[in-house]
């Protein structure tokens, strides 16, 4: 190489940067993280319509995981809580005989909503933030 350049011996022609995979565009990264978002806060609306918070995260999930994989460990992330959840709400279930599973599912019910919300908001700032206490985990 020589001080003002490389030579034509180190320089690149164009059929051999065609088979290159071009970045990813900011637009595709925002998309992205608003449906990451979007993921996230579909959890709540199981809070307007019975079963939502289940279907609506799956329905998002296998829609936009081809076109956008960069929500797949967002939607990893909310299938492990739903889960999660389930098993925390049977054992709840069964506690109410004794009367302390009525403060486990109030606790329960604190944490989807908590939860849901910071992961919503991280999922916006591009990172993909695990729910604390999820203790199964089938996905990712």
């Amino acid at each position: 190489m020589s001080e003002i350049g490389p030579g034509p011996e180190t320089q690149s022609t164009e059929s051999d940067t065609a088979g290159a995979n071009p970045p990813p565009s900011a637009g595709d990264d925002r998309e992205t993280r608003q449906w990451a978002m979007f993921l996230h806060f579909s959890v709540l609306a199981g809070w307007v319509v019975p079963l939502a918070g289940l279907i609506v995260p799956i329905i998002i999930w296998q829609l936009k995981k081809d076109d956008l994989p960069g929500i797949v460990p967002h939607a990893h992330i909310v299938m492990n809580w739903i889960i999660t959840s389930l098993v925390y709400g049977v054992i709840c279930f069964i506690l109410t005989f004794i009367l302390i599973g009525i403060f486990g599912f109030m606790a329960l019910a604190l944490a989807t909503i908590i939860f849901s919300i910071i992961g919503g908001i991280k999922a916006n700032e591009g990172e993909a933030w695990p729910y604390p206490g999820t203790i199964i985990k089938v996905f990712g």
